[in-house]
């Protein structure tokens, strides 16, 4: 199936030069001078790197067949193990085709698995996640949301930046696209 430029938004997966990729962001540019065209930032689906590319307004490209399983994620030693939540079949995935979710995975997560000819592609997480801060300086009194920021270690292995205010054993809400913390959700003890 073939999609225009001018049904581009941001996820879509389509094929790029014979290759699978995710938009990650576009822009829909209409010089003074020439024709319009589409500026978009494109996210490899097995790779991981990002490259800009510029399609012509109006542009055809063919969208990417993909299966999508909905899966939990269980343990981990020297690779990820996932289980499918419908017919409870296990899948083991490398660190490599993790991918970036691997900052962001604790046990029992739900994901979804991008598929393409049957072998696993992309690991994609929920946008939002509830973790705790396992590891941070202690937090001052009369800091305030705003007053600055330092470094936490949640739970699942990753290091955001997060208010002064913030202490070991608070719970926090992590945008887990861009890494941010967004609120706290609860305060330890």
């Amino acid at each position: 199936m073939q999609v225009s430029t001018a049904e581009f938004k941001k996820g879509l997966k389509i094929q790029h030069d014979g290759q699978p990729y995710t938009i990650v962001d576009f822009q829909h540019v209409k010089p003074g001078k020439g024709g319009a065209f589409v500026r978009t930032k494109l996210k490899h689906m097995r790779q991981g790197r990002v490259i800009d590319n510029t399609f012509r307004a109006g542009e055809k490209v063919e969208l990417v067949d993909f299966d999508e399983k909905h899966m939990q994620y269980m343990y981990k030693d020297d690779r990820y193990h996932f289980m499918d939540t419908e017919t409870y079949d296990q899948i083991s995935l490398s660190p490599d085709e993790v991918g970036d979710a691997r900052d962001f995975l604790k046990e029992n997560t739900e994901v979804d698995i991008l598929f393409i000819d049957g072998s696993p592609v992309t690991v994609e997480l929920p946008n939002f996640m509830e973790l705790t801060i396992v590891k941070t300086d202690p937090g001052i009194r009369g800091d305030t949301a705003s007053g600055g920021s330092k470094p936490a270690q949640l739970e699942s292995g990753a290091v955001i930046q997060v208010p002064l205010f913030l202490n070991q054993g608070d719970v926090v809400k992590v945008d887990t696209r861009t890494a941010e913390y967004l609120s706290r959700v609860a305060t330890a003890g």
